[in-house]
C-alpha cells in the first residue's frame, strides 16, 4: 500500500468495497466477530478487490491513527481464515502517515462465492457503507453465478406431474408421451424437465420444466408473469412461458401497431427479460411500461460487473442466468416469427434508425434490476412524421 494510494482511497466515500474504522482491535470475542463479519460482506459484494483502513474516522476521514502495539499479520489471517468458508484472501499492512500509524486490511477479489462465517452459518454483503445478512435469491444469484448452482434444475416437491400440462409436453416435445409411462418420464428426465432424488423413484418437475410447461407456475413461483402498464392500467399476464410471450406479443401487437412502432424491438427486450432474469428473486414482475415518452422493459437480474447506462461500444456481452430455459424457449418456442429474437442488444438500438442513440441499456446491481428503456410512442410518431406524410402522398 503506497502513501498515493492510501490517500486516493481516503477522498472516498464509505462504499460496498471501502470501509472505514477507528479502532484496530482483536482482544474480545465480539471485536472478531465483527471483523470477521466486514471482511466476509466485502468479499461477498460486486466489485474488485475491497479494504478495511484502521484509524480512520468513518463520519469525517480524520485521521487519528491506531494504538495497537503488536502488529500481527498471521494471527489476523488465522483468524479470518478459521472462521470463513471457503478463506477469503487478505493482506494487512502497517502504514504510516502524517506521522500516524495506520493500519489497512486488503480483502482480494475472490473467485470462490459466497464466503459464509462459519460460526453462524451466515452469508453477509455490503449494502452502501454498512454490512448486512444476504437474501436468500443474493446467496443463490452467488451460487448460480460462480457454477455452484443452477435454479433450473431445482426439483419442486410440492409440484407433481399432474401440474404440467401434458398436452403442451405432446405438441412441443413429443407426441408419445403419457404421464404414467416410465419411458416417457426417463426421456422427460433425460430433457431436464423432471428429476428424481438419488435412490428415490418419484419424479418431481423441474423449475425449469415448470416454468416452461406447468399448468399454471404461478402456484409455485408467484412473481413469474408479466406485467403491462399503460395509461394507469395494468395487465397482468399468467400461465407457463410460452404462454406468456404469446400473450405479451399480442397485446403489445394491439397497442404499438396504430403508432408504427417497431415492435420487433419491444418483443426482443421482453424475450430477453423473460430468458435471463433472475427467477431467484421472486419479489417483483417483469414490468413493460408504455408511455408517451418511453417503453420501458425493466426485468429482476442486474448484469455482473457493471453498473448504470450501457453503451454498445463497451461490447456488453450479457449473462446467459439461466442457460437450460434459454434453449429451450429458442428451440421449442411456438411463436410464430423467432428469428429476430435475441440476435443481440444491438438489434434492438439498430431498430430506431431516425432517432439515434435514443435506446438506453440500465444495469443497477443494488436493486438487482436491468432495464431497457426504448423511445416514448409520441417521440417515434414524431419522429415518423415525415415518412408518413411521403406515404399518404404517393
Amino acid at each position: 500500500m503506497t502513501i498515493q494510494k492510501l490517500e486516493e482511497l481516503l477522498k472516498r466515500e464509505e462504499s460496498e468495497k471501502l470501509d472505514f474504522k477507528l479502532e484496530f482491535k482483536l482482544n474480545l470475542e465480539s471485536q472478531k466477530k465483527e471483523l470477521v463479519k466486514d471482511v466476509c460482506a466485502i468479499a461477498n459484494s460486486k466489485g474488485g478487490r475491497g479494504y478495511i483502513i484502521f484509524g480512520i474516522k468513518d463520519k469525517t476521514k480524520e485521521v487519528v491513527g491506531v494504538t495497537t502495539e503488536i502488529f500481527d499479520e498471521e494471527r489476523v489471517q488465522q483468524i479470518i481464515s478459521s472462521r470463513i468458508d471457503p478463506p477469503v484472501p487478505i493482506r494487512l499492512e502497517e502504514v504510516e502517515y502524517l506521522g500516524k500509524k495506520i493500519v489497512v486490511l486488503t480483502i482480494f477479489k475472490s473467485e470462490h462465492l459466497p464466503h459464509q462465517v462459519l460460526q453462524s452459518g451466515t452469508f453477509y454483503l455490503r449494502r452502501g457503507s454498512t454490512s448486512d445478512i444476504a437474501r436468500r435469491f443474493e446467496v443463490a444469484a452467488m451460487l448460480q453465478e460462480n457454477g455452484l448452482l443452477s435454479w433450473e434444475s431445482i426439483l419442486i416437491h410440492k409440484a407433481s406431474l399432474n401440474d404440467l400440462d401434458w398436452n403442451l409436453l405432446r405438441s412441443t416435445v413429443s407426441k408419445n408421451l403419457r404421464i404414467k409411462n416410465k419411458t416417457s418420464l426417463i426421456h422427460l428426465e433425460s430433457l431436464g424437465i423432471l428429476g428424481k432424488e438419488n435412490n428415490n423413484s418419484t419424479f418431481f418437475p423441474t423449475a425449469g420444466g415448470l416454468l416452461l410447461f406447468g399448468k399454471k407456475p404461478q402456484n409455485f413461483f408467484l412473481a413469474s408473469g408479466i406485467q403491462i402498464e399503460k395509461d394507469r392500467s395494468t395487465l397482468l399476464l399468467e400461465g407457463n412461458l410460452f404462454s406468456i410471450l404469446q400473450q405479451a406479443y399480442q397485446h403489445l401487437e394491439l397497442i404499438l401497431t396504430e403508432f408504427h412502432y417497431p415492435t420487433s424491438a419491444v418483443f426482443e427486450s421482453v424475450f430477453n427479460a423473460v430468458a435471463h432474469r433472475d427467477y431467484w428473486d421472486m419479489s417483483r414482475q417483469i414490468t413493460i411500461t408504455i408511455h408517451p415518452k418511453k417503453v420501458e422493459i425493466t426485468n429482476p437480474g442486474a448484469v455482473p460487473k457493471t453498473s448504470g447506462a450501457i453503451h454498445l461500444e463497451d461490447g456488453l456481452v450479457p449473462l446467459r442466468r439461466n442457460p437450460w430455459l434459454y434453449q429451450k424457449l429458442l428451440s421449442l418456442s411456438k411463436i410464430e416469427d423467432t428469428s429476430t429474437l435475441l440476435t443481440g442488444i444491438r438489434n434492438i438500438q439498430n431498430s430506431f434508425p431516425t432517432l439515434e442513440n435514443s435506446v438506453k441499456f440500465i444495469n443497477l446491481p443494488k436493486k438487482n434490476l436491468f432495464k431497457v428503456v426504448l423511445p416514448g410512442t409520441s417521440e417515434w410518431r414524431k419522429a415518423m412524421e415525415p415518412a408518413l406524410a411521403l406515404n399518404k402522398e404517393e
